[in-house]
């Protein structure tokens, strides 16, 4: 399901610290949220929630829990979450650079330049 990668996504932006489920919940919400499909909030911390501790049970799973009570991170000794970062970061750089244009490049049509 699209919200299981944004999960990723957004522990994978979080870094080393993590995220409280109530913030990773919010992320995917704001994330997939739209007038024409509008999400309950109890729902996707619901959805989230479970997702999350399903997911950090094994000693080797690609999410961990954090240091504070509530607060998930990626697994960094899981070769899958390494793999996660290095996608993740790639992506990141590709839309980036595609979005560069420069900036003070005139791209206005004029409206006395014509030709009979």
């Amino acid at each position: 399901m699209e919200f299981d990668k944004e999960i990723l996504r957004t522990l994978t932006e979080a870094g080393t610290e993590g995220l409280s489920v109530q913030k990773v919940a919010r992320h995917v919400l704001n994330a997939h949220n739209s007038f024409f499909n509008p999400l309950k909030y109890e729902d996707v911390h619901k959805y989230v929630s479970q997702f999350l501790q399903k997911n950090s049970k094994r000693a080797d799973s690609i999410i961990e829990k954090a240091d504070v009570r509530g607060y998930y991170r990626l697994n960094m000794d899981n070769q899958q979450s390494q793999q996660l970062m290095l996608q993740f970061s790639e992506d990141q750089k590709t839309n980036d650079q595609s979005e560069e244009l420069p900036k003070n490049e005139d791209r206005s049509l004029s409206l006395f330049d014509y030709e009979i």
